[in-house]
C-alpha cells in the first residue's frame, strides 16, 4: 500500500518513514523541509503539490503540525494556516484522490484545562471520555482539525483515526522549572509513568491504525505509555507519588538513589491508553517498568529508533518558521 506521510522530516514523520517499509507499506514523504525522507517539499496549502503527492496513495498519515513550543515563535494565524487550513486542504485532496484511510496525529494537549486539577483535588484520569478544554492556540487548532476529520469521515467514505499522542520528543523539557530541577533523563523516566510515549511506540500506533479492520468512520484514541496506576491511586499521586511507584516497582528507590534521580513531588494526571490497546491491538513496548530495567542495566532509555531519529528542534530557521509547517 502506498502511504503519504506529511511532516516526514520531523520526529514522528521520520520514524514513520523508517518503519513503514518494514511493515509492507510504500511511504511517500511530504514536508516543508528537505530531508532524506521527504519526496515532496512544500506546504500543505499547496493544492497542486498535494495532488501530485497523493497519486496512487490509499492512505495518509498526517503528522505535519505546528507544535506547542512554536507558540513562542509563531503568530496565531500560522497555527490556523497549518493545523486547520492545511488539514482541511489535505482532507479535500485525499477524498478527491480516492484515499481510503487517514490517520491524524493529534495531541494530549488538546485536553487543555482538563489536565490541571485544582489544589487538593486528585490527579486527573485522562481517557477518551474526557471533554477537551483547549487553553492555547495549539490546542484550539488541533481540536478543530480533529473535528474536520470527524466531519469528513461522516460525509465521505473515509476512515479517519485520530491519535492523541503524549510527549515523545527527545529535546529537554519546555518548562524551565523542570529543566532546572531534574536531570533530563530523570524527568523523562518519570514521565513514562503517566504522560510520555516512546517514539517507536507512537509510530507503531499509526501502523496498527492503518490496518484497523473497521471501514469508514471516525475513531479517537489516547496514545501514551501504559500506566501502572489505577483510579484508586489518583488522590495519592498528588501527595506521595514515590510511595505509589515503590509499591509496584520495589527496586525503583535503589536505582534512583544510585543515579541521583528523584521522583516528581506531584503527578497531576494519568493518560490512559486502554482503548487503543483494546480496539487497535496496539502493544507499546516502553513503559516505566521497561525504562527502569534499562536504567538498572546502565543502558539508554527508550527505543533505538528514537535515538536514530534524534533531536530535531521545534524552533525552525526563520524562513521555515514563517511558512509554518514542521513535522
Amino acid at each position: 500500500m502506498r502511504v503519504l506521510v506529511t511532516g516526514s522530516s520531523g520526529h514522528l514523520g521520520e520514524a514513520l518513514m523508517r518503519l513503514l517499509p518494514r511493515h509492507g507499506f510504500q511511504p511517500v514523504g511530504l514536508d516543508l523541509r528537505r530531508s532524506a525522507f521527504t519526496h515532496y517539499v512544500g506546504a500543505l496549502q499547496d493544492r497542486a503539490l498535494l495532488r501530485r503527492a497523493l497519486q496512487g496513495c490509499r492512505a495518509v498519515l498526517h503528522a505535519a503540525t505546528l507544535h506547542k513550543p512554536h507558540i513562542a515563535s509563531h503568530e496565531d494565524q500560522a497555527f490556523v494556516d497549518t493545523n486547520v487550513t492545511g488539514t482541511l486542504g489535505l482532507l479535500e485532496a485525499a477524498v478527491a484522490a480516492g484515499v481510503e484511510r487517514l490517520v491524524f496525529t493529534s495531541t494530549t494537549s488538546a485536553f487543555g484545562a482538563a489536565l490541571a486539577p485544582g489544589p487538593g483535588e486528585p490527579a486527573a484520569w485522562i481517557d477518551e471520555g474526557v471533554a477537551s478544554v483547549p487553553k492555547n492556540i495549539y490546542g484550539v487548532t488541533k481540536t478543530a482539525a480533529e473535528d474536520l476529520c470527524a466531519l469528513f469521515a461522516a460525509r465521505h467514505a473515509l476512515a479517519c483515526t485520530v491519535l492523541r499522542t503524549s510527549r515523545f520528543f527527545p529535546e529537554a523539557d519546555d518548562d524551565a522549572a523542570v529543566r532546572d530541577a531534574y536531570d533530563d533523563v530523570n524527568a523523562k523516566a518519570n514521565e513514562f509513568l503517566y504522560r510520555r510515549v516512546d517514539l517507536e511506540d507512537a509510530a507503531m500506533a499509526h501502523m496498527v491504525a492503518l490496518r484497523r479492520p473497521e471501514g469508514p468512520g471516525f475513531r479517537r484514541y489516547v496514545v501514551s505509555a501504559t500506566t501502572p496506576f489505577s483510579r484508586q491511586d489518583l488522590d495519592r499521586l498528588r501527595r506521595e507519588p514515590a510511595q505509589a511507584v515503590a509499591e509496584r516497582f520495589p527496586d525503583f528507590a535503589r536505582t534512583y538513589r544510585r543515579l541521583g534521580f528523584r521522583m516528581f513531588a506531584d503527578i497531576d494526571r494519568v493518560y490512559v491508553n486502554a482503548l487503543a490497546r483494546r480496539e487497535l491491538g496496539w502493544r507499546p513496548r516502553y513503559d516505566f517498568g521497561a525504562v527502569l530495567a534499562q536504567l538498572e542495566a546502565g543502558a539508554p532509555i527508550g527505543s533505538a529508533l528514537a535515538r536514530e531519529v534524534g533531536v530535531k528542534g521545534y524552533l525552525l530557521e526563520s524562513a521555515f518558521a514563517r511558512a509554518g509547517q514542521a513535522g
